[in-house]
């Protein structure tokens, strides 16, 4: 399996896994794209697609696919079966050293599991929802939520989660009222460290290209783009 994807699975991860064919096919329980998005898995045909189609009809999910870069041959074969693409993503990449200095100022993000309730209010308020919840708690590994703050307020969320050696940061969200006061850049730093207390040397994160205030944001934090990679739906 792509280590990037593994990486995804384990740290945002699906309610259920099973095979269809040449598929591994997503749970996702409403809980997103990305864990209800069937993969390939090394060679397919036509009926391995037919067979993936009709997991994800048993679900009761729509059609979806990820397609990942250098995937070509799947993408024209969906493309020719009336799919079109949803959300292309970037994957990005740093050392956790990298990203942790300079360490956040005083009070300004905190680490904190389980989410405190106002936390979960402002992910609500980000389209992040009970089921995406869901799929926090499903991590089995190391994990926290980082709580930004700015002065009297809190400024932000996000959740971060370990395998090994790599963290992959999750549902960054920053109400607009209270963006470019810095809560990101804290919280992203803040996340950094902790990730580098429970061994992993590597932070990655996933942001459509369409955000390009996130893109530039951690451009400019010195990630760099490791992987790519595309939804084709009906």
């Amino acid at each position: 399996m792509n280590a990037i994807l593994s990486l995804l699975d384990a740290t945002w991860p699906a309610a259920a896994l099973s095979r269809a064919g040449a598929f591994t096919i997503r749970e996702g329980q409403g809980g997103g794209s990305r864990v209800s998005a069937a993969t390939v898995e090394g060679p397919f045909g036509p009926e391995d697609i037919s067979a993936a189609e009709a997991a994800q009809d048993a679900l009761g999910q729509t059609n979806l696919f990820m397609v990942l870069g250098g995937q070509e041959a799947l993408d024209d074969a969906l493309a020719a079966r009336g799919y079109t693409v949803k959300d292309p993503v970037v994957i990005y990449a740093a050392p956790t050293a990298l990203l942790a200095e300079p360490e956040p100022g005083p009070l300004t993000a905190f680490t904190v599991w389980p989410p405190f309730e106002i936390m979960r209010v402002v992910w609500a308020e980000g389209g992040i929802g009970p089921a995406r919840l869901a799929v926090m708690d499903r991590v089995a590994g190391p994990k926290t939520a980082i709580m930004g703050r700015v002065p009297d307020r809190m400024s932000g969320v996000a959740f971060v989660a370990v395998v090994e050696n790599r963290a992959m940061l999750h549902a960054l969200h920053v109400p607009p009222n209270l963006r470019r006061q810095g809560s990101a850049v804290n919280m992203m730093r803040k996340a950094a460290i902790w990730a580098q207390d429970h061994g992993a040397t590597e932070l990655f994160l996933a942001v459509t290209r369409a955000n390009e205030a996130a893109n530039a944001l951690y451009a400019s934090l010195g990630m760099r783009i490791v992987e790519n990679y595309h939804y084709r739906s009906r």
